[in-house]
């Protein structure tokens, strides 16, 4: 039997294929989602004010300290079971929290029943400053040098094997900035 070349195009197109995805896919964190903010400068800080609470800006990100800045939301499940390790890595490094598209007054009683781990904090009520970040979604967590640069954007509720692998290593690095 003779193979046709016209025969030969799908099981050759699928290998193609499939090399593509396999090749595409392959990351040295396979978790991780690539950010285009890594490396360069925060963006803009346009927060609005949560009753009593203090509001960070600019130049807050810019102030020569490392720090974490950390959207959350009383609605995300996930946020709520990262807050512990939020509260344990405050008394580490100031985190300035974004709270993300939220009901002020559910955002508020959310940290009256949790606790606050943030040094200060704003609404981003339109999730435009959040669109500016490249937020995915939240929880997510940036580590952000003293000269405001963006080193890490971690996605997703921070665990302490996460703390260890990615956000402390970050640190150290913006520290050494």
């Amino acid at each position: 039997m003779k193979i046709k070349p016209l025969m030969m195009i799908p099981p050759v197109a699928f290998a193609a294929l499939a090399a593509l995805f396999y090749f595409g896919n392959i990351r040295e964190d396979r978790d991780a989602l690539p950010s285009a903010r890594e490396g360069q400068p925060a963006p803009a800080v346009v927060l609005t004010e949560l009753e009593g609470k203090p509001l960070f800006d600019d130049a807050t990100l810019r102030d020569g300290e490392v720090k974490l800045v950390n959207y959350w939301a009383s609605w995300c499940a996930p946020c709520r079971a990262e807050h512990p390790l939020l509260e344990e890595l405050a008394q580490e490094v100031p985190i300035y929290g974004v709270n993300y598209r939220d009901d002020p007054d559910r955002a508020l009683d959310f940290l009256d029943e949790l606790g606050n781990p943030f040094a200060a904090i704003g609404a981003d009520a339109s999730g435009r400053m959040a669109l500016d970040w490249g937020l995915y979604g939240v929880p997510e967590t940036y580590v952000v040098a003293g000269d405001g640069t963006v080193m890490l954007r971690f996605a997703g509720p921070i665990t302490p094997e996460i703390v260890e692998r990615r956000i402390r290593p970050a640190m150290i690095a913006a520290a050494e900035r």
